[in-house]
């Protein structure tokens, strides 16, 4: 008996929920001729639900142990490779041979493992206590920066997006992403995943759309402390930077195939969106025997 086959709706990730864009728009994705799906076009407004959501989840993310979200960061891992065939088949709707498909998510799962073994080390690795002349102790310890917003990388469906999302929410951030505007179709399902994960809502927001509405505003908004671009053109970096300015929000950027590379795996992609807070203790001198009390 023929039945008509249940497509996928992809939505936007805002808040812990899966909303369809306000703005009732929405862009098809193709693979050649071929129609694989309709895909929500995230407008202005939805970008800033979703930094309202990131700075209302940012205080309980922040302030969890760093264990603790490395248990999360493998728990989305392990939610992964339970439903890696459907990344699989994905990404060869995406245009992607099996054996390139298979790898890439196999690449991406091992990516949240490697930043869940990172989550609760880098504090001890790039901390310190600094030399000083006098009666007292100097710490620098790493704080997470904020809110993060997130231009994925354009080639890259899964992959690109994890290596982006894994280390800035590992060091403590929380973060709106927007997904490749040509291979959308993981995202929305990696949003899903997280979900299904021990993630708190709010942590990680995932929009669809055009890059060259959406981005404007990403570097722009005042409530947003740091851009993650993986950018394609020194036009778009440039007028990125230039809106980034106004609340001197950081800026990384890094070119489109950097992604896929091992130089994503590295725990100073975690560093790069932290703010080093430096402490002064002082030490009591007890008595004329020399004594210190802490």
């Amino acid at each position: 008996m023929e039945r008509t086959e249940i497509l996928k709706t992809y939505k936007i990730y805002i808040g812990g929920a899966f909303p369809r864009t306000e703005s009732g728009r929405y862009y098809q994705v193709k693979n050649g001729r071929k129609l694989l799906a309709n895909v929500c076009l995230s407008s202005r407004k939805d970008f800033r639900n979703a930094v309202v959501a990131a700075r209302n989840a940012w205080n309980g993310w922040s302030s969890k142990t760093p264990f603790n979200r490395s248990q999360i960061l493998y728990r989305i891992a392990e939610v992964m490779e339970g439903r890696k065939s459907q990344f699989v088949d994905e990404l060869i709707q995406h245009g992607l041979t099996k054996a390139a498909a298979l790898q890439e998510t196999h690449t991406a799962i091992d990516r949240w493992v490697y930043y869940a073994g990172w989550a609760d080390k880098y504090q001890q690795v790039y901390s310190s206590v600094n030399p000083v002349s006098g009666a007292y102790f100097n710490f620098s310890v790493l704080e997470p920066t904020g809110v993060v917003a997130i231009a994925a990388p354009e080639n890259s469906g899964l992959l690109g997006l994890v290596s982006c999302l894994a280390p800035v929410i590992a060091g403590g951030n929380t973060c709106v992403v927007l997904c490749s505007e040509k291979l959308p179709l993981c995202g929305i399902t990696l949003a899903e995943v997280l979900h299904a994960s021990d993630l708190p809502a709010g942590v990680v927001n995932v929009l669809t759309g055009k890059r060259s509405e959406l981005l404007p505003h990403m570097a722009s908004h005042m409530d947003v402390n740091a851009l993650m671009l993986l950018s394609g053109s020194n036009e778009e970096l440039k007028k990125a930077e230039e809106l980034s300015a106004d609340n001197v929000k950081r800026v990384h950027t890094y070119p489109y195939s950097a992604a896929r590379d091992k130089e994503f795996e590295d725990p100073l992609m975690i560093t790069a969106f932290q703010e080093i807070k430096t402490t002064w203790h002082p030490i009591e001198q007890i008595g004329g025997g020399g004594g210190m009390k802490y």
